[in-house]
């Protein structure tokens, strides 16, 4: 079997487990209405995410950075002794610093993002909270 065809078999094993998920509704309930929430997210929960993805980019930044100088010394001295795996070098090293920009980038987003939930949702709480009567008052009106 090549690479080819068995990444092909493997990818489309994975769609079919996928859907299988996405189009069904588990045994013991849920996703129905109807019974307790099944997605609950805390504020703590939101916040050790966007930590560990500002962690994971802190970390990226520097060790994927540690074979750039090296790689590019190899790829221009490999180009000056006239060797043509000088450019294929040099391409990998141009490849690998997009990629790794990307992933920080990534990093930084989802850090970034779940930082502006968390403060959105504080904020959202307070207003919520200063709209409502208290509870006192309503059970006064239940009276």
């Amino acid at each position: 079997m090549t690479f080819d065809e068995e990444w092909a078999e493997l990818r489309a094993a994975a769609a079919a487990r996928s859907a299988m998920r996405i189009n069904s509704v588990p045994a013991e309930g849920g996703g129905g209405g109807g019974g307790a929430p099944d997605l609950v997210v805390n504020r703590d929960d939101l916040g050790a995410i966007g930590n560990d993805a500002y962690d994971l980019r802190v970390r990226l930044s520097k060790e994927g950075d540690s074979a750039r100088p090296s790689t590019f010394d190899a790829a221009i001295a490999l180009t000056n002794g006239n060797f043509a795996s000088g450019a294929a070098v040099l391409k990998v090293h141009d490849y690998w610093q997009t990629h790794l920009k990307t992933l920080l980038d990534s990093c930084a987003h989802i850090s970034n993002h779940l930082d502006y939930t968390k403060a959105q949702h504080a904020k959202d709480e307070v207003k919520i909270e200063g709209d409502l009567a208290p509870i006192s008052k309503l059970t006064e009106y239940m009276k």
